[in-house]
């Protein structure tokens, strides 16, 4: 489905954020540290923006656009529903667990696509049952552990507290979380997480004092298994095999106490030490799989 220019406007509109925005901007930005320059090239024309942070700009364009009345048809667009039974049980099954409208297709490989409309398709790739496309958001929102997970409607449903502040489990996942790790919400502070998570460089004083990277050290060793064997032609069994992986920290991090552990639990303390490093570890996964994947596209149109 194309977007007219009155859907383009939308880009505006304010919404809902699945890792918040600071985390789907982390993830873009670590994408663009490992992109070939012929990707870059390629998506910085077809975005027509040739500032450093082309994608990061876009990362969380599809989910006000899933308000709008153009694209609601996308609003589902973004999880799956896990039907498993945390903590004692975690799985994807597509067949069970992904509904008639889908969870990926994508219209960026079309060749009969004018410049525009490959636009429009570059930030919001929507997500249908038999293809699977992960590209700048939807790849982000399948490193979420929650976003792939049904119980409680993935977490929104079971109140807790963040510093005293009443909130739910999803949103401490989506946005506490992640700004406990990097220092902040701020597009600045996506930037700092994503140069600290590719080479443990800094921009400002506020992130971690440590992390492993992507150019160095555990992460190195791990990346290339990030994207084994990835293809464009294969994309639906590649994303299930990212969102069973995802789904796993539900049973193992998410609810490993149950429901109880946490429903009602101001989650700023422990649990916060304990999930950081999951979170870290998926920001740098996700960016670094988004890299190879526009690789894909870009070589391949």
């Amino acid at each position: 489905m194309l977007l007219s220019a009155a859907a383009a406007a939308s880009l505006l509109l304010p919404g809902v954020r699945a890792w918040g925005a600071m985390g789907h901007e982390t993830v873009a930005y670590v994408a663009t540290d490992f992109v070939a320059a012929r990707t870059r090239d390629y998506f910085q024309d077809l975005l027509a923006d040739t500032s450093a942070d082309y994608l990061a700009a876009v990362a969380s364009w599809a989910d006000p656009y899933g308000h709008t009345e153009a694209g609601k048809f996308s609003s589902g667009f973004h999880y799956i529903d896990a039907q498993d039974s945390p903590p004692s049980s975690c799985g994807v099954d597509l067949a069970r667990d992904c509904g008639e409208g889908g969870c990926i297709t994508n219209r960026l490989l079309d060749a009969d696509l004018e410049s525009s409309e490959r636009q429009m398709a570059a930030k919001v790739c929507t997500i249908a049952l038999r293809i699977y496309l992960m590209v700048i958001h939807f790849l982000g929102d399948i490193g979420q552990p929650l976003h792939n997970e049904n119980l409680e409607e993935g977490g929104n449903g079971i109140p807790v507290e963040y510093s005293g502040d009443e909130t739910n489990l999803h949103h401490v996942w989506d946005s506490e979380i992640p700004e406990s790790v990097s220092g902040g919400s701020s597009m600045l502070s996506a930037r700092s997480w994503a140069a600290s998570l590719t080479t443990g460089a800094y921009l400002f004083p506020f992130g971690p004092k440590r992390v492993h990277t992507i150019k160095s050290g555990i992460y190195e060793s791990q990346a290339a298994g990030w994207v084994n064997e990835l293809s464009l032609t294969d994309a639906q069994n590649i994303a299930l095999g990212w969102a069973t992986e995802s789904n796993a920290y539900v049973c193992s991090t998410v609810f490993v106490g149950g429901v109880s552990a946490v429903e009602d639990q101001d989650l700023s303390g422990d649990y916060t030490t304990t999930a950081q490093p999951v979170v870290s570890l998926q920001m740098a996964k996700q960016g670094y799989r988004l890299a190879k994947w526009l690789d894909a596209i870009a070589s391949a149109v």
